[in-house]
């Protein structure tokens, strides 16, 4: 039977979880369930598309296998960078947007480059800006189900 290997582009469903057992993502749900509605995850291995731990967890995969795949920060998301968390003034934001702690925009720099960022705190006369991945600085944890090697 085939197995999985670099250079293969691979169809999965996968379940993505905190080690505290809280699912962050799944290409199982529907919208109504978790607020995603991605379907299986296709990629192609060793195209650095998806991070490097999942990618190594298919490896070796046969179509119809399933297996869960814990992955180190070092293989996932990273280590939180604080040098990516700024403290913006407040005139700073658009006047339209009132920020609030956990909302989420696309910030532009000046070379045009978009990235995303979260608000962490607001106070009267600043707003601190995070850019770090949300999942940066945990280890994770997927189930994996192969469900094709195209």
């Amino acid at each position: 039977m085939a197995q999985a290997k670099e250079g293969d582009k691979v169809v999965v469903h996968y379940t993505g979880m905190l080690e505290s057992g809280e699912v962050f993502d799944s290409s199982m749900c529907t919208e109504d369930e978790c607020g995603c509605d991605s379907g299986p995850l296709e990629f192609t291995i060793g195209m650095n598309e998806i991070i490097p731990g999942f990618e190594k967890g298919v490896i070796g995969m046969s179509p119809g296998e399933s297996k869960t795949v814990n992955i180190p920060v070092e293989e996932a998301y990273g280590h939180r960078n604080d040098q990516l968390i700024g403290v913006v003034e407040r005139s700073q934001i658009p006047s339209d947007m009132t920020p609030e702690v956990g909302m989420r925009f696309d910030v532009t720099q000046e070379d045009g480059q978009e990235f995303p960022v979260v608000v962490t705190e607001v106070t009267d006369t600043h707003v601190t800006l995070d850019a770090n991945h949300p999942l940066a600085g945990r280890n994770l944890i997927f189930d994996i189900q192969l469900l094709e090697i195209g």
